[in-house]
């Protein structure tokens, strides 16, 4: 449902922050079943080795050149040029290039990290096709990603939940991930038109005045509810840029909406398909692994919301 709800609204909100509450991989899946399911999310700290997002982060830079390059010293990449955004020209033409690497699609599947996905789903998983690369420039503050709900935004049902890891350490300056406890407890949002990625706000009420966010390291994951309300901050650094990569994930046999069979943004851009994504792998294992799913719909009011 999309409604004409008042921004000013929803920005007063965003009144007070508290730190993320810490979850551990060494807890028992039972109790991070309860605490996900409790406040909406969980946090755990450098728990993606470094080496792998350096990795991916290099990478990145090294597609992005000349836009933007990787300050070494830093630890974080830093913008070169004209500032950019998500949909923007200078966007539309590196990101087919980074959606393309190997090393970024198979991020996910790695069984360490699947290991998290099983101890919130409480069973095996599928991880959705559709993975996405972030990258938050300075110079642009309004096109943050503004409040929302993946529930509406991938048409998922309630045990969809999203995963999300930083390549580097992220600060203040450079736009943290924020998220809004206990919000999944109220359902799905109406949503009105807003600026920023996604290009909508869902609705969040006046009671609700405390935002969970931290300063995040490396290798850090967020895993949140499809229904917990989540937003960037604005990168308000001088040169700094952020990289994260995302995806969403469910109990294997949910339903999945199918435009989550895509890859991000392959409806809009012409050159990103899966055909270009795999045309220079070196693996076959993964293309296509989604094909004998058994539960994909393509209907609303099937399967989802």
């Amino acid at each position: 449902m999309t409604t004409t709800a008042s921004p000013q609204h929803n920005q007063a909100a965003d009144s007070s922050n508290e730190p993320l509450i810490i979850s551990r991989a060494d807890e028992s899946p039972e109790r991070l079943r309860e605490r996900f399911h409790e406040w909406g999310y969980l946090y755990f700290q450098q728990y993606v080795p470094a080496k792998k997002c350096n990795a991916l982060m290099q990478s990145f830079a090294d597609v992005l050149e000349p836009h933007l390059s990787l300050d070494k010293n830093a630890g974080h990449p830093v913008l070169n040029g004209d500032p950019f955004f998500e949909t923007d020209t200078i966007w539309d033409a590196v990101y087919p290039k980074m959606q393309s690497l190997e090393s970024f699609q198979r991020f996910f599947h790695d069984k360490p990290i699947t290991d998290l996905m099983e101890a919130v789903t409480g069973t095996d998983v599928f991880i959705y096709p559709m993975k996405m690369a972030r990258i938050s420039t300075p110079k642009k503050i309004g096109y943050e990603t503004p409040p929302h709900q993946d529930a509406h935004s991938h048409h998922a049902p309630p045990t969809m939940a999203g995963i999300w890891v930083p390549l580097h350490d992220v600060d203040a300056q450079m736009g943290r991930l924020k998220l809004l406890p206990q919000s999944h407890k109220r359902g799905v949002r109406p949503v009105h038109e807003a600026a920023g990625v996604g290009g909508v706000q869902c609705e969040i009420y006046e009671d609700e005045t405390t935002w969970h966010v931290s300063d995040v390291k490396q290798g850090d994951v967020i895993i949140f509810h499809s229904a917990c309300i989540h937003k960037a901050e604005p990168n308000t650094a001088n040169k700094a840029a952020r990289f994260s990569v995302d995806t969403r994930f469910c109990d294997y046999g949910a339903p999945v909406f199918v435009t989550n069979l895509d890859p991000h943004h392959g409806w809009r851009i012409d050159d990103l398909s899966w055909e270009s994504i795999y045309e220079d792998w070196q693996s076959d294992d993964l293309q296509y692994y989604w094909k004998d799913y058994p539960n994909f719909f393509d209907q609303f009011g099937q399967g989802g919301f």
